[in-house]
């Protein structure tokens, strides 16, 4: 890896997000070098994506940005650059996607971070997810001459399996990328297949003089991002939490086991993975068709970032005090939707529903157990990305940028 790459990782560990909101991104002036599509933009992970690609010391740049989604961008969402284009699409809808996609011949590198809603019945999330990006990709990669490779983003669910495996599975830890899959059906496992199919046993449908795809697979742990539409952002429902005891004047308890509060874990940052991702697409050969551990590279405690939350909502706090205190937020935060209203007209937050920027049940299922999300980031390392993050500063950063673009007070 060149001395400027290596560079451009350190300085993402170190504020890439204070660049963008300070204006130092800039504007991207065509001719670009690389053309990418998101697909899943206004997600966790592809709303930083669109926020780093673009910026003028992205590897692999100048960028230009297809930037595809469900929904159009939130009212929180800054002007996009001039280097992103904005789509909407449907991506269970086959002919929609490729009715979308049949103009953008230019695409080289595809980054798919999208997720069908969370089910606890797994085949349907295998159905929906492996659906989507087999779409997606069947529309691009016999199309785009130039596409050079695909990045996908799974998680650590590769190695827990899904909820309804829960006690049915021998989880060893560290996770680390050479561990076999479980005898269990897992949609990652089945977007994998669609993905390795696509791009090594497709190459057939390429057109004549088009290089072959080459692939990488992301696995990150619990991402702390700034997506208040995103289903699994902890760090958004958390920070809702908070506002709400402070409106009504009482304190921040903790409403998870003794397991999830005294436990180590680990966690993401989402400019961590968007880094990550890019760097696997045009860091060479070391970082082709492998999948990737992807968290922050140290471990902590909620006991330590529950005082953190705390502090950034100006309320008292609790920690684990019992099962026979403990009451999970689907409960406690029923019947909240007035109160969140007041909350925003009081505040002059942007507009949204309760429903909109907290998902308590994730929340609950997050810090029922003591689940043990830790990895190994050595082959990462080993394959030459350097990056990292201090999960308590990520943990802040977030909670700061959701009060700056005023999704909470």
């Amino acid at each position: 890896m060149s001395p400027m790459s290596m560079s451009w990782w350190w300085a993402g560990a170190i504020g890439a997000a204070r660049k963008r909101h300070d204006g130092g991104g800039g504007e991207q002036q065509p001719p670009f070098r690389s053309v990418a599509l998101v697909v899943g933009s206004t997600g966790i992970v592809g709303t930083s994506l669109v926020d780093i690609l673009p910026l003028p010391d992205t590897p692999g740049g100048p960028w230009k940005v297809y930037a595809l989604s469900r929904r159009p961008p939130p009212p929180w969402s800054p002007p996009p650059p001039a280097a992103v284009t904005h789509l909407c699409v449907d991506l269970a809808d086959a002919a929609a996607v490729a009715e979308a996609l049949a103009p953008l011949t230019d695409i080289t590198h595809v980054f798919y971070v999208a997720l069908a809603a969370p089910h606890l019945a797994e085949a349907r999330s295998r159905e929906a997810n492996a659906g989507m990006l087999r779409n997606v990709l069947a529309a691009v990669v016999p199309t785009c001459p130039a596409l050079a490779h695909v990045a996908l983003q799974t998680g650590s669910k590769h190695y827990i399996g899904p909820p309804e495996s829960i006690g049915k599975l021998a989880v060893e830890t560290p996770f680390s990328e050479d561990m076999p899959r479980h005898d269990y059906p897992n949609f990652y496992y089945d977007q994998e297949d669609v993905l390795f199919d696509a791009v090594v046993s497709s190459s057939s449908s390429r057109r004549a003089g088009a290089a072959a795809v080459t692939w990488s697979v992301h696995r990150p742990s619990l991402i702390f991002g700034f997506s208040p539409r995103s289903a699994m952002n902890a760090v958004c429902s958390l920070c809702v939490y908070a506002a709400i005891c402070r409106k009504e004047r009482r304190e921040l308890r903790w409403p998870g086991s003794l397991g999830a509060w005294e436990g180590f874990s680990n966690a993401s940052d989402a400019d961590l993975v968007a880094e990550q991702q890019i760097w696997a697409a045009v860091a060479g050969a070391a970082a082709k068709n492998e999948a990737f551990n992807c968290s922050n590279g140290d471990i902590y405690k909620w006991k330590q970032l529950w005082p953190v939350l705390a502090g950034k909502f100006g309320v008292e706090w609790a920690g684990y005090e019992g099962e026979e205190r403990r009451v999970g937020l689907t409960a406690a935060m029923a019947g909240k939707e007035a109160v969140w209203a007041e909350i925003v007209a009081e505040e002059k937050l942007v507009a949204t529903e309760l429903g909109e920027v907290a998902n308590w049940w994730f929340v609950d299922a997050l810090f029922m157990d003591k689940w043990e999300f830790i990895d190994t980031m050595n082959k990462s390392k080993e394959h030459g990305f350097l990056g990292f993050r201090n999960t308590v500063r990520s943990f802040e950063a977030w909670i700061d940028k959701m009060k700056l673009y005023r999704i909470v007070p």
